[in-house]
Order: structure tokens, then sequence, then C-alpha cells
């Protein structure tokens, strides 16, 4: 049974979802059926890359606030991410556009490496304070998950799967994604936001035991 998850790699809620996601996948008995598969959304599409900006900044800009204010809020879910595992570096990470990160995560599907990929990003992104918009940094996180690295920049350096990504930004808008994450369930159940494990827990079991049925008729 595949379940299809809207993200972007500079959404916080979505590294803290998909964590959420993982630990009911966990206790789930029939998570050797269950395929995943990443699908990208941009929530500033026209967010210019900016080194010499941290998020911090960006966020006073973009939602009009004081930067003490935007701090707060940025300590707030580094809390939440906390209470899952996760370590954000907000003081340090990077305002990066996330299209061409996007681009890298369908060339890692293309080879079976999609889920790794995504972790990789995330981590880069919130951890580690690495440009994820950057060519060299998008490599040298595939060749850790063992990407070709000469693949991989030929595809970033020609273009590939831009239109990917354009489809799977389409596709959310057509089915009425306004905010990631968004987790879709054989098509037919949607979670909304980084729920509680239990909750995605639940939506598995439901949708894997009509799945069932649906193979048994």
């Amino acid at each position: 049974m595949k379940i299809e998850i809207w993200s972007d790699v500079m959404c916080p809620f979505c590294y803290i979802g998909k964590r959420k996601f993982e630990n009911a996948l966990e206790q789930f008995s029939n998570k050797d059926n269950i395929e995943v598969e990443w699908k990208s959304f941009q929530l500033s599409p026209q967010m210019k890359t900016d080194i010499t900006k941290n998020i911090h900044q960006y966020l006073s800009e973009h939602k009009g606030i004081g930067l003490d204010k935007a701090k707060a809020l940025n300590d707030q879910v580094t809390q939440l991410a906390a209470k899952v595992g996760l370590t954000y570096n907000f003081d340090k990470a990077i305002v990066a556009n996330s299209f061409n990160a996007h681009r890298f995560s369908h060339f890692a599907k293309q080879h079976g490496k999609q889920n790794e990929a995504e972790e990789k990003l995330f981590y880069a992104y919130f951890t580690d304070g690495k440009n994820t918009d950057d060519y060299t940094t998008l490599i040298q996180l595939g060749k850790e998950i063992g990407l070709n690295p000469d693949d991989l920049k030929k595809a970033l350096e020609d273009g590939a799967y831009g239109k990917d990504v354009v489809a799977d930004v389409t596709e959310a808008r057509e089915i009425g994604v306004s905010g990631v994450p968004f987790f879709v369930f054989n098509r037919k159940y949607a979670v909304s936001g980084a729920q509680e494990s239990a909750m995605f827990l639940q939506a598995l079991e439901q949708s894997f035991a009509e799945y069932n049925k649906t193979l048994l008729s």
C-alpha cells in the first residue's frame, strides 16, 4: 500500500511529522507492505537563497514581526523537535530555496533512495546548517547514501526532474493541499500536519484493512 507525503525540506513541522509517522510505522504489524513516496511542495517558491541570512532574520522579514519574536517562535519549534529526538539549530540554518533539493529527492527516488535522501536533506538543513540549494552540498549528501555523484551532478546541472517537482506541486494544489506535511494513505485517507504517532497508526491500520479487503475481493 502506498503512502504519499507532500513535504518541504525547509518546513520544520515536516521533519517532526516524518519522525512521528516513522514511530507509528515501526509499531505497525504490516510495515513491510507499505511503500512511502515523498512529494514536492514549496512553502516559499519565491524565496531567494541567501547564505548571509539565518532563519530568524528571514522569519522576521517574512512575517513582519520583530527578531526577538521570530527567535521565540523558532525556540518553541526547537522544543517540539527535541521531543521526537531531533536537534534544530536555527541559528545556523541557511535560507535556501528548496527547488533543487526537491529535484535531488526525485533523482534519489529513481534509484530507490528517496527516504534516505529526505532524511539527509532535513538533517542538513535543520541540524547541520548546510545550504541545501547548493549542488556541492547535494552531491555530497547523495554520495553519503550511495548515489553516483557523477550522474547526480549531471542531473542537477541539466535541470533534470524540475518537471517532476512542478507536477507534484500542481497535484497538491488540485487536491487541496494548502500546507505541509500532508499524508495521503492509499489515495483514500489524509492526515494533515505533524500529528501524534497514535493518529498515524490509526490511519495506517484503517487504510491497510480496506486495502487488504480490496486485494481479497
